[in-house]
């Protein structure tokens, strides 16, 4: 492999193994180790190309015990759409009351993913 440009280490999370990646690029190519299953090559190109995640966040509650009430979306986003999804989330308020598993936003802004309660809340 030619003279390393960038090297970085990242945490892998597709399995419980939690195994350290250190991701040599250079302009040879790209050079992955630290990996103990596969999961951990594709983990790591994945966020080399584009990296996604689940967000957990919380949504106003309109009528309810609780001012606000635990969210994710069901599937993973592109972390580069967090921001937007994190100023729309916060404009939404939902009325109580809410079951875990209500899914407060269908397709939420076209990314393919449900924004879903993670929590229940009663009515006041």
């Amino acid at each position: 492999m030619g003279k390393a440009k960038r090297i970085e280490k990242i945490k892998c999370i597709r399995c419980p193994l939690g195994c350290t990646l250190k991701i040599k690029i250079s302009e040879d190519g790209i050079e992955i180790e630290g990996n103990r299953c596969p999961r951990g090559v594709e983990f790591a190109m994945q966020e080399l190309k584009d990296p996604m995640r689940i967000l957990t966040t919380s949504v106003k509650v309109v009528g309810g015990k609780l001012p606000l009430v635990s969210v994710k979306t069901s599937g993973t986003v592109p972390r580069s759409k967090i921001h937007d999804l994190m100023g729309h989330i916060k404009k939404i308020k939902i009325r109580a009351p809410i079951k875990i598993g209500d899914v407060i936003e269908k397709n939420i802004l076209g990314l393919g993913v449900d924004l879903v309660a993670t929590r229940d809340c009663d009515e006041r």
